[in-house]
């Protein structure tokens, strides 16, 4: 929504593979010396960025910039099917038009260390669209009346009042009521939990036995799962506890890579995937991307994804990897386990690190704020695993003004975010929605205008850092 602030990062690719859930069926295989790119984050709802469905012009008074601003709702189009609505929470930071996001928790996002992240949640909770009654919040807020450009206005500014510390006003006085009123009564709340996540989203293991397990974390009622990639290969399966092979699981389920013996060395994966509600107040980070963080207000049934692996071995050294963003310490976090016979020795920034047999490593690797990354790790028989991203854990110091998706603040809902990922126009215009509340039962806004020819570019920060991790050769496994 509006960018007046650029929250300069959370971003650091968790590079966490989503993890794995069971299925009855095959693994895929992969070649032992295909290198591995892993997803950004652990899992979770991946969504184009989209229009403006409601909003109004609000003006800002901050050391950093003074000026109009767009306040207002966007939409969002999930990849897989399901719709979702947000705020901004990066007032300095322009929107990058048709930019992808994912779904992440607060310590990846720049409500790290932000003390009124809970007070966000519960704004969120009381008011438009998940409060649709206009009339009740227009009577709770002190005024008159309230249409929903008025409600969408009124909450987003209350919102960037605590994700951006930031003096900011409404400009139509019912929607600056509804700013004042959400900003006075707001209380903290627990972040929510994510829709769909796996843990660890990666295990290792000896061929000839059960490995895992992986632990399912999920707000959906069922999670299905299917191979990624070839399904040629007949022996690998996803199995319970009991070893039968299972094709879906629920929340606390635990998932085990049955490898019989024989097995060739290699590593499979699959892909957990289910229909849910995202959770309100879950952060949305740029996908390779810089553009403005976005906070959930409301969501349709989506389809949620994650994905984790297993890698195996007779013997040697057989690692697992995962990658996690920390905006806390300024970086990635690379955890190594080993669960071989011999020592898995790898390189980072010129330091060798050895992890033992049974061990377990975890590495920083820091990256500048708002800096690309890319991190490769080898290992025995062609191993290989790349985690990438962007750093992006603060809200900006500096930047153009430009609102809900304007470049100059015209005081108009914008049909469209600014800053096209494949050009430099941009769209604008007032739109409005007539309908609010939860996705899950209005679904999209009849009134907001179809998202057509959005592109899906993908904006990858160049100049950033660049990790190599390579294996130093060891002695005959």
């Amino acid at each position: 929504m509006n960018s007046v602030k650029r929250r300069g990062a959370a971003r650091l690719a968790s590079a966490i593979l989503a993890a794995g859930l069971a299925v009855g069926g095959t693994l895929a295989l992969a070649g032992p010396a295909a290198a591995d790119e892993a997803p950004q984050n652990q899992g979770g709802v991946t969504a184009t960025l989209g229009r403006i469905t409601a909003g109004g012009g609000a003006m800002v008074q901050d050391r950093r910039k003074t000026g109009d601003i767009m306040a207002g709702l966007f939409e969002m189009k999930v990849d897989g099917g399901g719709t979702l609505q947000t705020y901004c929470i990066d007032i300095l930071t322009n929107t990058v038009d048709g930019a992808k996001y994912k779904e992440t928790g607060w310590d990846e996002s720049s409500l790290h260390n932000n003390a009124n992240a809970g007070k966000i949640r519960w704004i969120l909770q009381h008011s438009y669209p998940q409060i649709n009654d206009l009339a009740a919040l227009a009577k709770a807020a002190g005024t008159d009346k309230l249409d929903v450009n008025a409600a969408a206005a009124g909450t987003q500014v209350a919102i960037w009042r605590y994700s951006d510390n930031v003096k900011v006003d409404a400009k139509n006085p019912a929607a600056e009521k509804l700013a004042d009123y959400l900003t006075k009564s707001a209380e903290s709340v627990e972040e929510p939990k994510a829709s769909l996540t796996l843990t660890p989203p990666a295990v290792s293991g000896k061929s000839g036995q059960r490995i895992g397990p992986v632990t399912v974390h999920t707000n959906a009622g069922s999670v299905t799962v299917a191979p990624s990639g070839d399904t040629t290969a007949k022996k690998v399966q996803v199995v319970d506890k009991a070893g039968k092979p299972v094709t879906s699981t629920v929340n606390g389920g635990e998932i085990f890579f049955d490898v019989p013996a024989g097995t060739p060395d290699g590593s499979a994966s699959f892909k957990a995937t289910a229909a849910t509600k995202v959770p309100v107040g879950r952060a949305f980070i740029g996908d390779h991307t810089k553009t403005q963080t976005m906070i959930l207000a409301g969501s349709s049934e989506s389809t949620v994804s994650a994905t984790a692996t297993a890698n195996w071995a007779t013997k040697g050294a057989i690692p697992a990897l995962t990658a996690k963003k920390s905006c806390e310490k300024g970086g990635v976090e690379i955890t190594a386990d080993n669960k071989g016979d011999q020592p898995f020795t790898f390189e980072l920034e010129g330091k060798k690190h050895t992890v033992k047999p049974g061990g377990s490593e975890t590495t920083l690797v820091k990256v500048g704020e708002d800096q690309a990354y890319k991190i490769t790790i080898t290992g025995p028989n062609g191993f290989s695993k790349t985690f990438s991203g962007i750093l992006d854990c603060k809200t900006a110091e500096t930047g153009t003004t430009g609102g809900s998706g304007t470049t100059g603040g015209t005081g108009k809902p914008s049909a469209s975010p600014s800053a096209p990922a494949g050009g430099s126009g941009t769209s604008t215009g007032s739109t409005g929605s007539t309908t609010g509340g939860d996705l899950a039962n209005t679904g999209s806004s009849s009134a907001t205008p179809t998202i057509a020819g959005v592109a899906i570019a993908l904006i990858v920060a160049g100049g950033g850092a660049v990790f190599l991790l390579r294996r130093k050769k060891t002695t005959e496994q």
